[in-house]
């Protein structure tokens, strides 16, 4: 709940106006879709395992039944001059896609995958979609397709205990008899934004959250300084892949005793963790997380399916290389006080916060933390054996890194990491799992330890990093570059060795160029080995020339970027010294304090190309 303790209004089924808003977080989603930039990446594919005898027509009928109770369930999503709003069916107008096809053992992972790739379109269609896959021999396979717009995490619970109860009547041949809900997700949009309220009036929730936000978040980084396999795309992408973790109830054990000794939680502990191991990693010291926050903060909503969740920028502080036992401390503190503004939505955050916008990243974060507690919710049947809804791989990636955990007594913290394929190697996501294991295993033993003095790499990667690597001892020619060039120039004079624009230089010729320079460097401005002369000319044919000749000298050459400004390149000829800046008629005037010389008036004829 919101950390004001003011009063609110209560949360209950009233009036509806005509056109039905969408909640916060809806907007965010909705916006994502019209603009064509999620794909599938929102889609939320659970797959249950069934076996024993079932009535896949009984099943079909619960389903109608589930979306009866549950008006998200039988929602699309329309517009008016560009503002969303939400139409509810009624449940005789809206028939659930239910869909049975047969599948075998060796394609039914690459089925489900295709079947958990759907993309909903939200203006015609409800955001449901099951397929029941039929392996023979009494066992299925159920895949329930919801798009995030209409559910998060902890609405599985009510979403299976419904669908159990609802097929448990249905195969006797009766309707569900349920206790009716006593709001529905529409009343509870219209509630939020009356909860919230109007950011223009300074004494509003939606008003003081955001000045907390604003607060919280300045001067954040624009991106998590993250190593990466490849070059960012100008735009991300959304191809993802997935790397398991498994850290066993042994070590969840020890971070349940060590949040407990520290008073704080144990997301708190994985969160500290995770950037310790993220600033050990090279990413940095302000290390901000996105987390997903349940948004439930209404007992009336506890029953409901929907899409409560907002989501929080966690941001922590790793700088002063501090102990763990610190650090948890300012996770802590950090946390509480983000906590106590979670109703805050985070699109409006975003818009509040006004970081610098790109389509190459996710706003404010690139790696999120989700962590749920317990087993898996169970999907139980009525005369069959399954297990629990597992989530199908639809290989689409939300952000750079998307840690997904879950923390039970008897499985430990299992869960996955979404990573993007456009910037990651599986392998680079596999260290970074196994390294998060080491820093928990560490810390846990030990939370006094400095943050600088955790290790992240296992030793057979120090050795490959620190020897294996760095083991680039080769035997070199002693032949300059410029004698290089003099061989390759007498080799194949006719060769093409540069083009610029229309202009093409063989290798001939710009030896014979840079030859006629290198001397009158030598006979007229004393260049010597050792000495360096800057370059202060734009790129092209002459620029070219002008290294070339310094490097024949046996001089270093400094090259100045033309676009810098006066001021910059005083200080970096003041740094340098150079005997002489070679420049052209576009950059003759641009220094005054050293000396130059014109390239472009400068007559080279009596010099020797040899």
């Amino acid at each position: 709940a919101h950390g004001s303790g003011r009063e609110r209004p209560p949360l209950t089924a009233g009036d509806r106006p005509e056109r039905l808003p969408l909640s916060y977080a809806q907007r965010r989603l909705w916006f994502l879709a019209a603009l064509g930039e999620q794909g599938t990446a929102y889609n939320v594919p659970l797959s249950v395992r069934i076996d024993g005898e079932l009535d896949a027509d009984a099943l079909r009928a619960a389903f109608g039944d589930l979306v009866g109770r549950h008006e998200v369930l039988r929602t699309v999503f329309g517009s008016e001059q560009g503002e969303p709003y939400q139409t509810v069916l009624a449940p005789e107008d809206n028939q659930v896609v239910f869909e049975r096809e047969t599948a075998d053992a060796d394609t039914l992972d690459e089925r489900l995958r295709a079947a958990a790739g759907y993309t909903f379109h939200l203006n015609a269609e409800p955001p449901l979609r099951v397929t029941l896959f039929e392996l023979g021999d009494d066992r299925h396979v159920l895949l329930v397709l919801l798009h995030h717009i209409a559910t998060d995490g902890q609405s599985l619970r009510p979403l299976f205990d419904d669908l159990s109860a609802a097929y448990a009547s249905r195969r006797e041949g009766t309707a569900p008899s349920w206790t009716p809900l006593p709001v529905q997700y529409a009343d509870y949009a219209l509630w939020q934004h009356r909860v919230l309220g109007d950011s223009s009036d300074e004494k509003s929730v939606l008003a003081e959250g955001l000045a907390f936000w604003r607060e919280a978040l300045k001067d954040l980084p624009e991106e998590l300084g993250l190593v990466l396999d490849r070059p960012r795309p100008a735009v991300a992408g959304q191809s993802g892949d997935a790397v398991v973790v498994d850290f066993g109830p042994e070590l969840r054990t020890r971070v349940v005793e060590l949040a407990r000794a520290e008073g704080c939680t144990v997301f708190m502990v994985l969160q500290a963790a995770l950037a310790a191991t993220l600033t050990r990693l090279g990413a940095g010291e302000d290390i901000p997380l996105g987390s997903p926050v349940a948004g439930r903060t209404d007992d009336a909503l506890g029953e409901l399916v929907g899409f409560f969740v907002n989501t929080l920028v966690l941001r922590t502080d790793t700088s002063g290389n501090p102990s763990f036992r610190e650090l948890l401390d300012r996770v802590r503190t950090a946390d509480l006080d983000a906590f106590a503004h979670q109703e805050t939505p985070f699109d409006l955050v975003i818009e509040a916060t006004s970081p610098v916008r790109s389509l190459a990243r996710h706003p404010l974060f690139q790696v999120c933390l989700a962590l749920e507690s317990g087993a898996a919710e169970d999907v139980r049947l009525a005369g069959t054996r399954s297990g629990p809804g597992t989530f199908v791989d639809n290989r689409a990636a939300k952000f750079d890194l998307e840690f997904l955990l879950r923390e039970d007594v008897a499985a430990g913290i299992t869960g996955a990491v979404l990573f993007s394929t456009d910037i990651f190697d599986r392998s680079t996501v596999e260290r970074l799992v196994d390294g998060f294991s080491r820093v928990l295993d560490q810390v846990t033993a030990e939370p006094g330890v400095l943050v600088g003095e955790v290790e992240v790499m296992s030793a057979r990667e120090r050795e490959l990093v620190l020897h294996a690597w760095n083991d680039t001892v080769r035997p070199v020619a002693g032949v300059t570059l410029g004698e290089r060039f003099e061989e390759q120039a007498e080799r194949d004079p006719d060769a093409t060795a540069l083009i610029f624009e229309d202009e093409h230089l063989s290798y001939g010729e710009l030896n014979a160029r840079a030859n006629r320079l290198a001397h009158h460097l030598i006979t007229h401005q004393g260049v010597r080995r050792g000495q360096t002369v800057g370059v202060l000319v734009e790129r092209g044919i002459t620029f070219a020339t002008a290294l070339l000749a310094v490097t024949k000298t046996g001089a270093t050459y400094a090259v100045l970027d033309p676009e810098f400004p006066d001021e910059r390149l005083g200080l970096i000829t003041d740094d340098a010294r150079p005997v002489v800046v070679l420049t052209h008629r576009p950059t003759g005037d641009r220094l005054t304090a050293v000396a130059t010389l014109d390239l472009d008036s400068l007559d080279l004829d009596g010099h020797s190309t040899a």
